[in-house]
């Protein structure tokens, strides 16, 4: 087996043709799926590119595909292998490849938010809700207490569901995600609360826990954080006519001044149905947002500003390479079975 290192220093010329030649030897034996977040290079050798969940669920439907090669981050990875099952591997380029979001709720951190509801005489009126940028371990979490794992595009009926079997909902891990849904779904402010992990019951009050309807975790990403209302404000000042649309992980004023939010799915329809000659400003990931205009050329398609995944952007096509090369043991992402049963 060559080194990684080996790999970092040939040149992309011949990274692809490498990429090239296994892919036409593996046939569909063979699935590389790519997010949309990262770099061209990466997106140019997948057989898919999407959201998290809809490239999971590719993993699920190709079901000829002995290894798959996930360019993403590990929360992405471990949901690919749950859905693809035990016979089939899954591999990932780039083990560091973390998301910090996903981080923001640890299990312990949760499981002892749980128990300080359960002391409270609270959960048994819960629904936990987590989001698909999760840890299979948070996931598992919900599926055991009656709970549902939502998206970006579903999170809405998601809540909705969840309040029609329980009085309340606890969201993880994303603050922004959840308040800009509640909102949406016309839940009142003073029926939502914020549960801060570092802060002793949360940093609520035990009547406020009573009274909630929606219990938020704080949490967020810091690539769609970096989006403010100055940005917007200064795109709308440069082009008057422009559409604005941001991903609903932006903060809730960034939010409410677009002309639209949605799912990284979302916003690439949203590129994809506006007029000829439109200017459409997008606040995403920027790999994303670049490729939507090279995608629509007959539109003038910009970054509401430059914010860089940095996670997805440590994914190289050495990495990539590599990986199919030699589908090392050290970069196979693998789900306990105990765990995957519940996420």
């Amino acid at each position: 087996m060559q080194s990684l290192q080996s790999y970092k220093i040939m040149d992309e010329k011949e990274l692809k043709k490498r990429i090239a030649d296994i892919r036409a030897r593996y046939k569909n034996r063979l699935l590389i799926l790519a997010h949309c977040y990262q770099q061209d290079e990466i997106v140019e050798c997948a057989d898919f590119v999407g959201d998290s969940y809809a490239l999971a669920m590719q993993a699920s439907k190709n079901r000829d595909a002995e290894l798959i090669v996930f360019c993403g981050v590990k929360f992405m990875a471990e949901a690919a292998a749950i859905l693809a099952g035990n016979n089939r591997k899954v591999f990932m380029p780039d083990l560091d490849a973390g998301c910090p979001l996903a981080d923001c709720a640890d299990i312990d951190q949760v499981e002892a938010a749980w128990n300080t509801l359960k002391k409270l005489d609270i959960s048994k009126d819960v629904v936990p809700i987590t989001y698909m940028n999760s840890s299979a371990e948070l996931k598992a979490f919900c599926g055991k207490n009656g709970g549902i794992v939502c998206t970006s595009s579903n999170a809405k009926a998601a809540m909705n569901w969840s309040l029609s079997q329980k009085q309340k909902l606890f969201f993880f891990p994303d603050e922004n995600l959840g308040r800009n849904t509640a909102r949406a779904g016309n839940i009142n402010v003073s029926d939502i609360v914020l549960w801060d992990p570092l802060k002793n019951h949360g940093g609520c009050g035990e009547k406020d826990l009573a009274n909630a309807r929606v219990i938020l975790w704080k949490g967020f990403c810091h690539v769609h954080t970096f989006f403010t209302v100055d940005h917007i404000k200064s795109a709308r000042e440069k082009y008057p006519e422009c559409l604005i649309a941001v991903h609903p992980e932006c903060n809730e004023d960034v939010v409410m001044l677009s002309d639209a939010n949605g799912s990284t799915s979302f916003l690439k329809k949203y590129v994809e149905d506006a007029p000829s000659g439109k200017t459409i400003i997008i606040g995403t990931e920027i790999n994303m947002a670049h490729r939507l205009g090279k995608e629509n050329p007959d539109k003038n398609v910009l970054p509401l500003a430059r914010s860089l995944c940095p996670n997805m952007f440590k994914t190289s096509i050495s990495d990539l390479c590599y990986v199919l090369d030699n589908f090392p043991v050290d970069n196979e992402i693998s789900v306990p079975q105990y765990i995957a049963d519940d996420a």
